[in-house]
């Protein structure tokens, strides 16, 4: 069985669509998957059991990225095409089934993506590593105390928390009173993100912190992820890493929708701004300009996202998780 998968070009979206992926991959024992996809995405999807090909699609003028899709899937018959992106594609290539997402009927991407399979529940979000990868992050984050895992950066900085509040969050869990007394703290973000990150990095003794920002691929991300106590960042696609890893995750919301884009799983959780939604963009969304933004995240104090973190522990460590 040959299924194309055209996923988001996000890494966040991307990683919410691996539950449906690995559900046909186990129900088509032996099939073999094409994966479509954005380029900072791709990573994620190469040690996946099935997939015999990432196909990356960088954006291109005039839609070309779309063409050279075509062009490369046309020539072959497709058992299924699953087309995430609303696009044409799985009507003008040869297949015997196709599923196409479009619409929005406001639930969480997850449960949306469920429904494209017929699938109630959903498939949660599952990411993969090969032994590679299980070993570097080993070496990174050798046994000893644990570790407190931090995602201080988002894609856009209205979604990103001061990092003088993340400063102050880390010394609370990390205290002799905290969550997390002693623990090494590891800083996540990825390429580019340095300087967003940087004051949280420096503010972290040498002896105690792992500095991972922009030196891991995806899938070491995840492995490393997968030695971490606690995840608390902003909404972002490491926070959906860290939930699909199955650590304890807290998510730290403002100018994105809690009901889409939560923490998936039992083990995450969210906090977020005293001023809701609705009303963070101002009066006039219409002028709002996101590249122009600073951090829209300042009504939600340090306070709550402590008590977010110490309830989301005890509530994991009450179930033996």
């Amino acid at each position: 069985m040959k299924i194309l998968f055209i996923t988001y070009t996000r890494i966040g979206d991307a990683v919410l669509s691996t539950g449906i992926l690995s559900h046909l991959v186990e129900q088509n024992p032996g099939a073999r998957v094409t994966v479509a996809c954005g380029p900072a995405a791709a990573p994620l999807f190469g040690p996946m059991p099935g997939v015999e090909r990432v196909m990356v699609m960088r954006k291109q003028k005039r839609a070309g990225h779309w063409l050279r899709l075509w062009k490369d899937c046309v020539g072959q018959w497709w058992d299924l095409i699953v087309d995430l992106r609303g696009s044409a594609m799985a009507y003008i290539l040869p297949a015997l089934r196709r599923r196409v997402l479009r619409g929005d009927n406001g639930e969480h991407r997850v449960v949306r993506l469920g429904r494209l399979l017929d699938l109630d529940p959903p498939p949660a979000p599952r990411l993969w590593t090969a032994t590679a990868h299980d070993e570097l992050a080993q070496s990174l984050i050798a046994d000893g105390p644990p570790v407190l895992a931090i995602g201080p950066t988002a894609n856009w900085r209205g979604k990103e928390w001061r990092a003088g509040n993340f400063i102050e969050l880390i010394a609370r869990l990390t205290a002799a009173e905290g969550i997390l007394p002693g623990a090494r703290v590891a800083i996540f973000g990825g390429p580019g993100e340095r300087s967003a990150a940087k004051a949280v990095i420096d503010s972290i003794p040498a002896g105690q912190r792992v500095d991972l920002v922009g030196r891991i691929d995806l899938p070491t991300v995840t492995a490393c992820l997968r030695r971490c106590a606690l995840y608390v960042g902003n909404d972002s696609g490491l926070m959906h890493m860290a939930a699909a890893s199955g650590i304890p995750t807290l998510g730290l919301f403002g100018p994105s929708r809690t009901e889409h884009y939560a923490p998936w799983g039992e083990n995450g959780a969210f906090v977020q701004t005293t001023v809701p939604f609705n009303d963070i963009f101002g009066e006039d969304s219409s002028l709002f300009d996101h590249r122009a933004t600073d951090t829209l995240m300042d009504s939600l104090s340090v306070d709550m996202a402590e008590k977010a973190a110490h309830d989301l522990w005890t509530r994991v460590r009450g179930t033996g998780t």
